[in-house]
């Protein structure tokens, strides 16, 4: 399935349906009266976040969305019936915005969240509701409100608790590879991942997933390669896997150049937790491995972890620093959860004095 993490969409909901003119017609009933149903209300267009969809693509092929009229109102005061509602599937963690593409309208984070992004029209009265002491034949209704269309933009951001970050060819896609069940392609040149990539590792019976993105390069906030563009997808993770590949003659600048570009994306990004390992050992002598060491430590500020991914060594240490994180992180977010069994109310207690 092709990946796609941005669309344009239009959308249009339902008008109100009319309200009946209508006077009751029966033999032996002089004056029937006003029996004019009202109109029914145009249906609702939502946007629902559902699980088992990872792409826009859908989205690429069918671009107008309109929900149906209300059913106009019936003699014998039949009301019409409500037209059909309009659900937009979407990929949890799809943001919503309008049409310039900056104004956010809603962000679904979990799974089954809705959001109404456009309501339908309510329907018209029908003249059996005009009808009044003084007004015993009304002649007239009301037309049904008019649909609310609008373009919209759908904005795919994945839910993952790691991303992988560097340069092209630092190993990310071989890692993701390494440690889960994910197959994203592989080969010996810049940019072979063109799309992010989701894989569930596991460690020491603790699961995480792990978003690897397209590699950055010097100037990617301005367009160069590939640009910024995914950066978004690692935006809602905990921790950050910072690869920087043993072969760079300079894995000092190799990390600043990353470095840089995500502090450029977003102040948000360049705070978070970032992990720094040097991936491609296995092709290193050890001095040179204890010399790039030294490098990449003094320009990061923390000590980097070893790691091959194709001889497997390191990987599960490079796991456990991202599930420690995660895991510290979720526990900081998780609610207080308070025994109240023991505890004494106050009426308990002023009945004991």
């Amino acid at each position: 399935m092709k990946f796609l993490d941005s669309a344009k969409v239009y959308i249009k909901s339902g008008a109100g349906g009319a309200g009946c003119v209508s006077f009751h017609r029966e033999k032996y009933i002089e004056y029937g009266g006003p029996d004019g149903g009202n109109g029914g209300r145009g249906g609702d267009v939502w946007a629902e976040a559902v699980n088992n969809l990872n792409t826009l693509i859908d989205y690429r092929y069918q671009q107008h969305y309109k929900a149906k009229t209300g059913m106009h109102g019936m003699g014998r005061n039949r009301h019409g019936a409500k037209g059909a509602d309009v659900v937009l599937k979407v990929p949890t963690g799809t943001q919503i915005y309008e049409e310039d593409n900056e104004t956010l309208i809603c962000d679904l984070t979990e799974e089954g969240q809705r959001f109404l992004i456009a309501k339908g029209g309510n329907g018209g009265f029908g003249n059996a509701h005009f009808k009044t002491s003084t007004n015993q034949a009304p002649h007239r209704a009301n037309p049904g409100q008019p649909a609310d269309e609008r373009t919209i933009w759908l904005r795919l951001k994945l839910i993952a608790d790691a991303g992988i970050i560097g340069l092209p060819n630092a190993g990310k896609s071989t890692f993701l590879a390494t440690v889960s069940a994910a197959k994203p392609k592989i080969a010996d040149y810049p940019f072979t991942t063109l799309h992010p990539n989701l894989g569930v590792a596991r460690i020491d019976g603790r699961g995480l997933v792990i978003a690897d993105i397209p590699g950055l390069i010097e100037g990617a906030h301005e367009g160069v390669g590939i640009g910024d563009r995914f950066l978004g997808h690692v935006e809602r993770t905990r921790v950050l896997l910072h690869l920087v590949s043993g072969l760079e003659e300079d894995v000092a600048e190799a990390y600043r150049i990353v470095r840089t570009e995500v502090e450029a994306y977003a102040e948000e990004l360049g705070d978070k937790v970032e992990i720094v390992a040097l991936s491609q050992v296995d092709t290193l002598s050890q001095d040179e491995r204890d010399q790039k060491i030294a490098l990449l430590q003094e320009q990061s500020g923390t000590m980097p972890l070893a790691l091959s991914s194709v001889a497997h060594m390191g990987t599960e240490d490079v796991l456990r620093a991202m599930m420690d994180h995660i895991e510290a992180q979720r526990e900081a977010e998780a609610p207080e959860v308070v025994d109240t069994r023991w505890q004494r109310t106050a009426l308990d207690e002023a009945h004991d004095d």
